[in-house]
């Protein structure tokens, strides 16, 4: 079995970014695209967190309408599909930069904790969808008393 010595403070994360700017590079090199960032994103952007009783997901959702968007709760994933539509613009224009997207999307979020599907709520405001999800009683944390001798 071999014995692998690292150096105090090694970071395998660090070795991660180091080798995922070495493939950008490799990619925009191979492309044409220097100077141009390769990644593709992901869509809507979401943020997670989570208190004592509930589990967030706040998505960026500008210009969706709450018509054209569905939420499901299924294995422990929140799923959200729905259509972003910008409006068509005469034939005559030409664009410099277009880099809002439009049309289907689909996005799965694993939930960092089991949530009760009967007691989930959503709401939007200001293109930020927020949905709340309960957590069962089975999964709050509890304090544990100690007793002394």
């Amino acid at each position: 079995m071999p014995i692998f010595f690292r150096e105090p403070g090694w970071k395998p994360q660090g070795e991660l970014e180091q080798l995922q700017r070495r493939m950008d590079r490799l990619f925009q090199h191979a492309y044409g695209l220097e100077g141009r960032p390769w990644r593709v994103g992901v869509y809507p952007p979401v943020n997670i967190s989570e208190d004592r009783d509930h589990v967030y997901v706040r998505a960026e959702l500008p210009g969706v309408q709450m018509a054209d968007l569905s939420i499901t709760l299924q294995d422990n994933n929140l799923i959200l599909r729905g259509e972003r539509k910008i409006p068509a613009e005469d034939k005559q224009v030409n664009y410099h930069r277009r880099e809002r997207e439009s049309g289907f999307f689909r996005r799965i979020v694993a939930l960092p904790a089991a949530v009760q599907g009967d007691k989930t709520e959503a709401s939007c405001r200001d293109g930020i969808l927020t949905v709340k999800m309960a957590k069962p009683e089975a999964v709050k944390p509890r304090k544990i008393e100690v007793k002394v001798g």
